[in-house]
């Protein structure tokens, strides 16, 4: 699969859309929060628990910020490794071949900034080229199986933790 992404800086690679049918968790509201965190992570690490449809970002041992998400829809979820290798604000995007076949009407390239982009306010580009962690202007679909494999977060919750994070965080996706 192939993710266009642009920026005024660089282009990289991203996707996601919203699926026609949300699933939302009842507090996909919720603002983050500091919570207790078990497991062996370093201070600095995002951890994805996909069935919990939850992003953490671990602040120290045992305690981590923890984020609403929205999540890859049955056969876009993966697991592993990864690290942040890029940050964009506003970004463009170029949807990808799967997303484009499934939705052949979307335009080549939707501008960063616009209603109409699923990228948000912001997105963090994964190593690999395939995945992203952004914002959505889809609110309702945080909390839900939604993208093509992308983590997806409130514009607010982005913001937060775009501000906490570098390029080089190391990534963890799991069940």
């Amino acid at each position: 699969m192939s993710f266009g992404f642009r920026s005024a800086k660089t282009a990289g690679a991203v996707a996601a859309l919203a699926s026609a049918f949300v699933l939302t968790a009842p507090d996909a509201q919720a603002r983050p929060d500091l919570v207790s965190f078990r497991g062996d992570y370093s201070p600095g690490t995002i951890v994805v628990k996909t069935n919990e449809r939850r992003l953490y970002l671990v602040v120290e041992p045992g305690q981590a910020v923890r984020y609403p998400v929205g999540v890859g829809k049955a056969g876009k979820r993966w697991e592993g490794v990864t690290k942040i290798d890029g940050k964009y604000r506003n970004p463009a995007w170029s949807p990808p071949a799967d997303v484009k076949r499934d939705n052949p009407a979307i335009p080549d390239v939707i501008p960063g900034g616009t209603p109409e982009n699923p990228m948000g306010v912001a997105a963090m580009t994964l190593a690999g080229g395939e995945y992203a962690i952004h914002g959505t202007n889809r609110p309702n679909s945080v909390g839900g199986f939604v993208s093509y494999g992308c983590i997806r977060m409130l514009n607010d919750d982005i913001s937060d933790l775009y501000q906490r994070v570098s390029v080089g965080t190391q990534v963890l996706v799991t069940r």
